[in-house]
């Protein structure tokens, strides 16, 4: 069965002067304040689209690679997982690296690598983002 998620944002003002809130329909967690300075210079208590990004990409990546793993008889004791999405004003994103280290009981650095690997390019949102280069550091703790 399909699942449809819903968040909205209201912007006031212009681009470089203005703000706006990110609300989270669908779980209603939160509502975050959004700003340009809070996307292309420093956050000061605000989020971006990138790093909205970067927590999609965070879990749907740590959720693939549990899901691999599992299906191959090494399920993990613990994931943790950054995303690390760059944004260049005018450019736009222009990468996003993955760091993964990784608790998982029998499995050897290599078959954790390629595990992640699979995870990396099999994962939802690394799909959605195959417009983007998207880079990987896998380690076991």
């Amino acid at each position: 069965m399909a699942t449809t998620r819903t968040a909205h944002t209201v912007w006031e003002g212009e681009l470089l002067t203005g703000n706006g809130t990110v609300t989270f329909d669908s779980s209603g967690i939160a509502s975050q304040p959004v700003s340009w300075p809070s996307r292309a210079e420093q956050a000061n208590g605000r989020t971006s689209p990138e790093e909205l990004i970067a927590a999609a990409h965070s879990s749907c990546f740590s959720m693939a690679l549990s899901h691999g793993l599992t299906g191959a008889g090494n399920p993990p004791t613990r994931l943790e997982t950054k995303a690390d999405v760059t944004f260049q004003p005018g450019e736009g994103i222009t990468g996003i690296h993955l760091t993964v280290r990784g608790e998982v009981p029998g499995l050897d650095e290599q078959a954790f690598a390629a595990a992640a690997e699979d995870a990396k390019k099999n994962c939802p949102v690394s799909q959605a983002l195959t417009g983007v280069p998207i880079t990987l550091t896998a380690e076991l703790a």
